[in-house]
């Protein structure tokens, strides 16, 4: 059989335009939607950490509620009052702050020439002021993150917990509001003022978490993993603002 190489050159070379032409429609698609991606996640951040602070639009007592899109900025700029950038003992104003990437922050620390970069926000509630900090861990599946509310003592006012991949009913609950309440009212730190971060375990004798000064929640069943990745962010990340709170009178 004669093979009709000319018609195969042409289909190759048809081929190969569709490819480009395609490939150029969805670069610059993508190109098109990046700041309509980059609003979204910059709405994200700042109604997590609106969140952590108590500013929702929380109804029902068990409502995960945000600040709706349209109304976040303004909301974001009346109550975060000042953004900072921690740097070793160098602290920074710097109004934006809320974007930096922790992720990134902590990759680049693995350098030991590298001084992370640590934001933080402060705010004010019933007359005091109160400072939001970033988090990020690992949870049993992917990763697992969150926004800690502290007043000047390191005490939780709230938090806001999320992750990428968590067993629906199971360590997804981190972001459930049964699970973020119980950490309000809880110390950060110890008597004596040493950083003790919060421990997620069961059988710590306080199911409904009313002792507040024991540095420990009570975890969700059968998430065993995704709490200790709690645990774990908490200790990891918190641990590093206590000398920047120690300044605070």
């Amino acid at each position: 059989m004669a093979i009709d190489t000319e018609k195969n050159s042409y289909t190759v070379i048809f081929a190969i335009v569709m490819v480009l032409v395609v490939g150029s429609i969805l670069a610059g698609l993508a190109s098109g939607l990046k700041p309509l991606v980059d609003a979204n996640k910059r709405f994200e951040k700042q109604q997590n950490i609106l969140y952590a602070m108590g500013i929702n639009a929380n109804e029902g007592t068990s409502d995960v509620a945000f600040i709706s899109t349209d109304k976040v900025e303004e909301e974001f700029k009346n109550a975060i009052t000042k953004q900072y950038v921690i740097q070793g003992a160098d602290v920074t104003e710097y109004p934006e702050a809320y974007l930096i990437d922790i992720k990134k922050e902590e990759a680049k620390a693995k350098d030991p020439d590298y001084t992370r970069k640590l934001p933080l926000f402060e705010g004010e509630k019933d007359g005091e002021p109160i400072y939001v900090i970033p988090i990020r861990g690992k949870g049993l599946w992917d990763a697992i993150w969150g926004f800690v509310a502290v007043d000047k003592s390191m005490t939780i006012e709230g938090v806001f917990f999320d992750h990428a991949g968590e067993t629906p009913g199971l360590g997804a609950e981190i972001k459930q509001r049964y699970f973020m309440d119980d950490f309000k009212g809880e110390h950060l730190l110890n008597g004596a003022g040493v950083f003790k971060g919060i421990n997620v375990a069961k059988g710590n004798a306080d199911p409904k978490n009313e002792r507040k000064n024991d540095n420990a929640v009570d975890a969700i069943a059968g998430a065993t993993i995704t709490g200790d990745g709690v645990t774990a962010m908490i200790m990891k990340d918190l641990k590093m603002y206590v000398p920047y709170f120690k300044t605070l009178k």
